[in-house]
Formats: C-alpha cells, structure tokens, sequence
C-alpha cells in the first residue's frame, strides 16, 4: 500500500471566519460550501483543505474537542523567492492571520511562521 494524503482536515471554531481566511484571504478555490462542511482546492498537485466545526469533528473521531497549544504539526508552503515568501505572510496577515515568526534570512534559505485564525501553523520558506 502506498500511503497519500488526499485532504486535509482541521477543525476550526467559525467556519465562515476560516472559509473567508482561505478562500478570500490567500486565494484557495472553493470547492464544496455547505452549512457544516467546506472543503478548498490548495493548487496543482496538492490535496485538498477541509474546514469542519471544532465540536463536529472531534464528534466525528469521537475525541474530546478540548485542546490548546502547539498541535504537534505545520503545513510547509515551499516558493520560488524570498519576495513570494514575504507575499504569502503579508497576505496571511491581511485576511486575518498572526505572524508567529517573522520571515528572516537563514543558512539554508528564507522562511517565516504564520498562523490562520484558529492557531494551525503555516511555515512559507524559499531555499534562496
């Protein structure tokens, strides 16, 4: 068996808060849209988002939905350039997001933190 990951679910407290996040926000395509459930194209050769209510979904896996903190995971957005790394962060923070670390020249490259309005850790970094 090979193992792929086809999409991407987080549980998120306003679902409308994070649809506008990722659709108006950073320019996701809009896939499926109903009441409880919408799920997001990310791009070419990527799986897709699916944003669910908090409660539903830890209904769903039958778990507590308490929980605060560093989740334990981040998504990593690799790009062409510094300049498309400062782009990504800048319009994660216009639609609503939180700088968590700022993007800044490394050994390796250029890469930044941030975060959607639920918490959930994106990392943008360019190996240039």
């Amino acid at each position: 068996m090979s193992l792929q990951v086809t999409t991407i679910m987080l549980a998120v407290e306003d679902l409308a808060r994070s649809k506008k996040f990722y659709a108006e926000g950073l320019g996701c395509t809009l896939d499926q849209d109903y009441p409880q459930f919408v799920k997001l194209t990310l791009g070419d050769g990527s799986s897709s988002l699916a944003l669910y209510p908090r409660e539903a979904a830890a209904q769903d896996a039958g778990v507590s939905s308490e929980g605060s903190g560093f989740r334990g995971v981040s998504f990593h957005y690799i790009v062409a350039s510094p300049e498309e790394v400062d782009d990504v962060m800048s319009k994660a923070v216009a639609a609503g997001g939180g700088v968590v670390r700022a993007a800044a020249a490394v050994q390796w490259g250029y890469f930044g933190y941030f975060s959607d309005p639920d918490g959930y850790l994106w990392k943008v970094a360019s190996g240039s």
